[in-house]
């Protein structure tokens, strides 16, 4: 692509009140600076506030699966006009996408949507994703929009992904924003357990999805929309927290695989298999000593260490059933080297 991709992510805290109407004066300032982002990057981004702004339109809304579906039909509506009427005065058109997680999961319906929404990039069009909710099943359900908007940076090859936050950053025991972060691990102790009456995310949600797209080699900013032009202060890291992105050159295909997509099942593993694996070796069977789920040949799963620990995804070569009934086959090769990826 001619330009660098930018996901911009948006919680229902950040765009809508507490009763859950659509917050107009974020919004317009949000318009107003992805305009000015818009000729330098290809843009994507990731809103929530669906739910919230159908509620109040669902009598006796209780938070139950189907009221919440209800509460996104009507309020899919609601937010694209409002996106819409936004971004006319930059001539910008805008276009819808929900997702699943099985678009991310099978790897056709994946590249097929790549191919869409770089059609949508040449024409000069903003895509506002959010998750599929009138269809997406609980099983399958994104955690929250911090995923989506995480699987989307790493499967496109984000340069940044921006997480728009109500409180403008990750802050550490004083009450002080902490600017720069490079090992997210060490930040964890400063997660407070509390999230938004609106959303579904919080901290702690926010910085396991950027250490995942860290790893992936994708600067990660969270910010507020607290002070002015702060859009465009975080894509030059003048506001909020940024997350310092680690070396990467997986290829595109791998990193789709190791952003986790969608495991399909577990393979555990002993230590020797783990230590193989660690060399970039092969899965052969005779290293798995449970399969856990039922999956096809082709589908991603997720490897176990001994204790339950994940160390890798890979894409099996054969289903579940003919992987239980070959553990102890010598040389049955389950997952190609160029087939995992370690996480």
């Amino acid at each position: 692509m001619s330009k660098p991709i930018l996901i911009l992510k948006f919680g229902s805290a950040a765009i809508t009140k507490p009763n859950g109407d659509l917050n107009q004066l974020v919004m317009v300032e949000m318009a107003r600076q992805v305009a000015q982002l818009h000729a330098n990057y290809h843009l994507v981004i990731v809103s929530s506030g669906a739910v919230a702004a159908g509620r109040p339109f669902v009598k006796n809304y209780a938070g139950e699966l189907t009221q919440r579906k209800a509460a996104a039909a009507i309020g899919n509506i609601l937010l694209l006009n409002k996106y819409a009427q936004f971004f006319a005065p930059y001539d910008i058109p805008i276009a819808q996408s929900l997702c699943e997680r099985g678009h991310f999961a099978n790897r056709d319906q994946f590249l097929q949507m790549k191919e869409t929404f770089q059609e949508l990039w040449q024409n000069g069009v903003v895509p506002i994703v959010n998750e599929n909710d009138v269809v997406s099943s609980r099983e399958l359900t994104f955690s929250d929009n911090d995923e989506l908007a995480t699987l989307m940076a790493v499967g496109f090859g984000a340069e940044t992904l921006l997480l728009c936050t109500s409180v403008g950053g990750l802050m550490n025991d004083k009450g002080e924003i902490i600017r720069r972060v490079a090992q997210i691990s060490s930040v964890f102790q400063y997660v407070r357990a509390d999230k938004s009456a609106v959303g579904l995310g919080g901290m702690s949600s926010k910085l396991t999805f950027a250490k995942l797209a860290t790893r992936m080699g994708i600067k990660v900013v969270i910010f507020g929309m607290n002070e002015s032009d702060s859009i465009l202060k975080a894509t030059r890291e003048e506001t909020g927290t940024v997350f310092v992105p680690q070396e990467n050159s997986l290829s595109a295909r791998n990193k789709w695989l190791g952003s986790g997509s969608l495991a399909a099942g577990q393979l555990r593993v002993d230590a020797g298999a783990a230590s193989a694996l660690r060399s970039r070796k092969s899965l052969l069977a005779v290293g798995i000593q449970e399969v856990v789920g039922e999956f096809e040949a082709g589908e991603v799963v997720e490897i176990m260490d001994q204790n339950h620990v994940p160390i890798a995804v890979a894409k099996a070569r054969e289903n579940s059933t003919v992987i239980a009934q070959n553990l102890k086959t010598q040389n049955f090769e389950i997952a190609n080297a160029s087939d995992i990826v370690l996480l």
